[in-house]
């Protein structure tokens, strides 16, 4: 496989909390998801500049929405899971459930 093809692990729990949110994947929202979630504190820097990645990997794509009074008139940027994204999450998932696949036993020794 290419390189960048792989997801990073917190580009992959970006990319969950993107696709939990739905609509309402934004950078704040997007990075206290991932608080709530994982209970790992994250820096907002980080998860902007995963999301970046992810958009230059066409894994995510990204649109300004409307200003808001409560922002000060500025608006918030918006994120989808595109296509790619989702196969990109689904095989993460299939290479880390390979990886843990008969490592019980092994790691109940530790």
């Amino acid at each position: 496989m290419k390189r960048g093809a792989y997801l990073g692990e917190f580009e992959l729990i970006v990319l969950l909390a993107v696709v939990r949110l739905g609509p309402d994947a934004y950078g704040m929202r997007i990075w206290k998801e991932i608080e709530d979630q994982t209970g790992r504190s994250a820096v907002l820097g980080a998860v902007y500049a995963a999301l970046e990645r992810l958009e230059k990997k066409g894994c995510v794509t990204s649109w300004m929405g409307d200003s808001t009074p409560e922002r000060g008139g500025r608006a918030k940027r918006h994120f989808k899971v595109s296509r790619k994204g989702m196969v990109a999450i689904e095989r993460s998932r299939m290479i880390l459930t390979k990886m843990w696949s008969g490592l019980d036993p092994l790691l109940g020794k530790l």
